[in-house]
């Protein structure tokens, strides 16, 4: 061990310490020891572990996976059947698969079990309470102390927080959040002949509350049927999923998991780092505004919050530290940011006109090829405003009214 990776009383200083391990506390860990850094990954449940989550893998998820990577797929989607709240139903198709569907306990699993092959230690049923930059826990500048539930000190030169949307480290940082919704979902296991007609495709139904929408995601004898709507309409979320699942025959299976979860956007003021600590995923509240769409987010922000903690690590004293923080925050700005203010955009048109989007997605052949080439991953939202002028003049107009 050298001098930089032990603390006065010889006790280990990690270089990085990834807070959560799900797909960005995954992804940043992966990305920290492909660097040849001592990381330590924490995750507070016991894996594989359930999370509430659609299980979309769309072009950018894709992409931004470890070399080599194997998804396991349980479904390939190559149709998408498109209805205003149960009626005017349209389905859609494509020769070539648009996106993928997984499960998140084998997907998260994967990730960790990759990070772990890059050199990372993980350590799992370890809840963290808290993160010091200062005080009698800290021995010297260089170094953040991970304060867990029972007591314990982790000491580490660059701290991830990765711990989701009710995240502790992301209070630490002072993560600010401008839109909170409520996604309700079920596992519905179905039998076989039910499982044939669903069997490639997806239904996406825009919801009867402004910014609603419920979706039908096949996985094998399982269909994931879910509904999310804003944050306090809560009552009204929950009978939009009941009715949802009476409208398509449903009603009489019995769900093997039901769950729900809060989705939170980031403010565009909010901060990404405090010191040495930076926030990524869920819990910087980086996801997509419109479709809530996570994963993508969650594995891009993560592995560019381990590959910036790895300078932040090196950095030798506060003032380079926080010059390395902030060219991560500019690097998820310049990127997700900027997706992340079409999203916001789309969003509020749509919560005010759920209907034009429908007639748009089922009857415009434009914006159905523009669908197609997002969830594919050889665009994105804010390339397309960016280099597409049409694109851009119609999202001016209906930003209008």
């Amino acid at each position: 061990m050298s001098s930089d990776n032990a603390a006065p009383d010889n006790e280990t200083v990690w270089d990085v310490v990834v807070v959560g391990a799900g797909p960005a506390g995954a992804s940043a860990a992966h990305a920290a020891a492909c660097a040849g850094r001592r990381v330590l990954l924490l995750e507070k449940a016991e894996l594989p572990r359930y999370k509430t989550c659609g299980g979309g893998i769309i072009g950018p998820s894709r992409d931004a996976l470890p070399p080599g990577f194997e998804l396991p797929l349980r479904e390939r989607v190559h149709a998408v059947t498109f209805s205003l709240n149960g009626k005017l139903s349209r389905t859609r198709r494509s020769k070539h698969a648009l996106f993928g569907l997984i499960n998140r306990p084998e997907f998260d699993a994967a990730l960790v079990d990759a990070a772990k092959d890059a050199g990372a230690e993980v350590r799992t049923g370890v809840a963290v309470s808290r993160v010091e930059q200062h005080g009698p826990a800290v021995p010297d500048r260089r170094t953040v102390a991970v304060v867990l539930s029972d007591g314990e000190t982790v000491l580490a030169r660059a701290v991830v927080g990765a711990d989701g949307s009710a995240s502790r480290i992301g209070a630490h940082v002072g993560v600010k959040l401008d839109q909170v919704d409520l996604g309700l979902e079920a596992e519905i296991p179905v039998p076989e002949t039910v499982a044939e007609d669903w069997a490639g495709r997806v239904l996406i139904d825009w919801g009867p509350m402004p910014g609603s929408y419920g979706w039908v995601f096949p996985k094998g004898d399982t269909l994931t049927v879910g509904v999310i709507s804003a944050r306090g309409e809560g009552a009204g979320t929950k009978r939009y999923l009941e009715d949802f699942i009476a409208r398509l025959g449903l009603a009489g299976f019995e769900p093997s998991i039901s769950s729900g979860h809060l989705t939170r956007c980031r403010a565009d003021d909010s901060p990404l780092s405090r010191g040495r600590v930076l926030v990524c995923g869920d819990a910087a509240g980086l996801l997509e505004p419109w479709t809530r769409e996570g994963i993508s987010y969650a594995l891009r922000s993560g592995r560019l919050a381990g590959e910036w903690a790895v300078r932040v690590a090196e950095a030798h004293d506060a003032v380079d530290a926080r010059r390395q923080a902030l060219n991560y925050a500019f690097a998820i700005k310049a990127g997700l940011g900027v997706e992340m203010g079409v999203g916001r955009r789309l969003h509020t048109i749509f919560a005010r006109r759920p209907g034009m989007f429908h007639a748009a997605l089922t009857g415009f052949r434009p914006a159905w090829r523009a669908f197609t080439k997002i969830t594919r991953g050889t665009t994105t939202l804010g390339d397309l405003v960016r280099t597409h002028p049409a694109a851009r003049r119609a999202l001016g107009a209906m930003d209008r009214g």
